[in-house]
């Protein structure tokens, strides 16, 4: 179903007899990064591959490894990012070929914790990348995370199972509901996923501000992570909440300004939007009355 697989039963890499010659070195890297990562117990057995861990009934991570390796992969070969749509969503992805959604969703995480420790992690199997997530939000985020990825990518494997079906088979109509069962649910992960680590990372940086620098920093990163975010139609999440905070920074800015002191509940901005919302309410009341 892959253009490339890497066997860890046998460590041995297989390739797609169809694969284009131009291709070749992106899915060798990748591959060959997963044979770098392996790590084996005494009797042989795999335990870990960079970001995934093997466990004794299941395996998880694979969807935060792929993206992972892909990342770097894409780096080696020097693939420019680039704006992208899949499954509805417009994204800006690391890897627009492979692995776009994953990868896109990743960069968001490393806007915050680093590229350095994601390459520790992946190259040598360690920890370091998932307890720095821990250790900026909480193991009950990193957990979320984590799955949104391993469904992700369980996701579009069965969507490949069912396009081959199709080819198979011929039987459009009998599958493609179920395509777009599984683009729907690829979509509403991702956008899950994104309003997750936006509101733990942002929330807990807005937490720590103590100072007007620290203040003028957050406003810039808030700024800036606005390209990485992977937007669909009647998206408003980061919208919203890129009013609320600067709204919030904008009083806290007042408060610092006065040695800590709160003198401004409410400030302009804040109270429009909130009489904004109590008008908007008024008019839909006095409407449904009307049609009444």
């Amino acid at each position: 179903m892959a253009e490339a697989n890497y066997c860890y039963k046998n460590s041995s890499i297989y390739f797609n007899s169809h694969i284009a010659n131009e291709d070749l070195e992106e899915f060798a890297i990748h591959e060959c990064l997963h044979f770098l990562q392996e790590i084996r117990d005494e009797n042989n057995n795999i335990t870990k591959m960079g970001l995934s861990n093997f466990l004794k009934f299941k395996t998880i991570g694979t969807g935060l490894n792929e993206a992972a390796v892909q990342y770097i992969a894409s780096k080696i070969i020097g693939i420019e990012p680039d704006f992208e749509k899949y499954y509805d969503i417009n994204i800006y992805t690391p890897s627009p070929s492979y692995y776009p959604i994953e990868c896109a969703l990743l960069n968001e995480l490393i806007f915050f914790i680093g590229e350095d420790i994601l390459f520790k992690s992946t190259y040598f199997s360690t920890d370091d990348f998932k307890n720095k997530i821990i250790q900026y939000t909480s193991k009950r985020f990193f957990e979320k995370i984590q799955s949104c990825f391993d469904d992700i990518l369980k996701y579009e494997e069965n969507i490949i199972v069912l396009n081959n079906k199709i080819f198979s088979s011929n039987k459009t109509n009998h599958f493609q509901d179920d395509i777009e069962k599984y683009r729907e649910k690829i979509k509403n992960t991702f956008i899950s996923a994104q309003d997750l680590i936006i509101k733990e990372f942002f929330d807990k940086e807005y937490n720590n501000i103590s100072n007007l620098e620290q203040l003028e920093n957050y406003r810039r990163k808030l700024n800036k992570f606005e390209q990485f975010v992977g937007t669909t139609d009647n998206y408003t999440f980061f919208d919203d909440y890129y009013i609320l905070m600067m709204n919030k920074l904008e009083h806290k800015s007042n408060v610092l300004e006065n040695g800590g002191i709160e003198t401004a509940i409410l400030n302009k901005p804040f109270f429009i939007f909130g009489l904004l919302d109590k008008i908007r309410n008024l008019i839909s009341s006095k409407k449904i009355h009307d049609n009444k």
